[in-house]
């Protein structure tokens, strides 16, 4: 199921189903950037809620979710940012009120247990992008905002991937190509999904990932997991986002010294005997390139790409 494009003049939904807001700054930047491209905002009521490191009661987070998809108004929900707390609002969430009203959703890191819980009861593409608190960030360029609203508002396929404009390096593993659909986000919130009702589905899927502060041994231990679930077996391709100070993150123990991130891609994936890609502009870096999730994607080892093959948003 595909949500319609952004209209010009449209308007931006904005939940806070995960971390609480820091600074009103945060959404002062996010609501001017939008609004310099002829946008509206809408704040849902909870998005100045703070509960410690949650934005509030996960009932009431849920109903500011479902309310703005619900809300003929809106034509875009956009998370305030992630952090934590998604998986506590999901057995809240309408999916029928959800799936009535398709829309795209836009967030990224905590935001995963959403885009997979959704995809798994609503068939609904998601998008794997910044919030709102991100988009106007300071240490955002052009990049990540061209690339949020080229998500949101093209008609036709989005294409390949371009390359990080500060490492255009792509790495890979094995040879070859597969086209499937494209699913995942961050690891350990894909890890996160496993033994619950909306578990992650990667069955002849395009496995996406990255991270952020997680260390070689910790994403090792993420993919074994993974892997002894049973989630690796039938997967058509990986494509890799970048591990965003996860190399070293802290002063490692001499016990945990011994591999580098690139030789645990090797030993836990380049066995499954599909293309593998890494280093794409897909994460907690500076620069995130907007994706879908759930439509059709080409990962090509030899020629280290990533490229989107069928529309994500529905023709008007």
């Amino acid at each position: 199921m595909k949500a319609r494009p952004l209209p010009p003049g449209g308007t931006i939904g904005v939940a806070a189903p995960s971390s609480p807001v820091e600074q009103s700054s945060e959404l002062d930047r996010g609501i001017r950037w939008w609004e310099s491209r002829g946008y509206r905002v809408l704040l849902a009521p909870g998005v100045r809620e703070r509960d410690d490191y949650v934005a509030g009661d996960p009932r009431g987070r849920a109903d500011d979710l479902v309310a703005l998809f619900a809300d003929p108004e809106v034509d875009v929900v956009q998370v305030l940012r992630g952090g934590y707390g998604c998986s506590e609002v999901v057995p809240h969430l309408e999916f029928e009120t959800i799936a009535a009203n398709p829309k795209p959703l836009v967030g990224y890191s905590d935001i995963t247990v959403l885009h997979v819980s959704i995809r798994q009861r609503t068939g609904l593409v998601t998008f794997y992008g910044p919030g709102l608190a991100g988009v106007g960030a300071r240490d955002r360029g052009e990049f990540t905002q061209e690339r949020l609203l080229l998500a949101l508002t093209g008609a036709g396929p989005l294409g390949e991937v371009p390359p990080r404009p500060d490492d255009p390096y792509v790495g890979a593993l094995g040879s070859g190509r597969a086209t499937a659909p494209l699913v995942g986000g961050c690891l350990w919130l894909l890890r996160e999904t496993l033994a619950t009702p909306w578990e992650v589905d990667l069955e002849g899927k395009i496995l996406f990932f990255e991270d952020v502060h997680c260390p070689p041994w910790h994403v090792d231990g993420i993919l074994s997991q993974l892997a002894n679930a049973g989630k690796l077996a039938g997967v058509a391709g990986v494509a890799i986002g970048e591990m965003c100070e996860c190399e070293p993150w802290r002063e490692p123990k001499p016990w945990l010294r011994g591999k580098s991130m690139e030789d645990v891609f090797e030993q836990r994936l380049g066995p499954l005997g599909v293309p593998v890609l890494f280093n794409l502009p897909l994460g907690h870096g500076k620069h995130l390139c907007t994706i879908p999730l759930g439509v059709e994607a080409t990962v090509d080892a030899d020629a280290r790409t990533l490229t989107f093959d069928e529309p994500a948003l529905a023709a008007d």
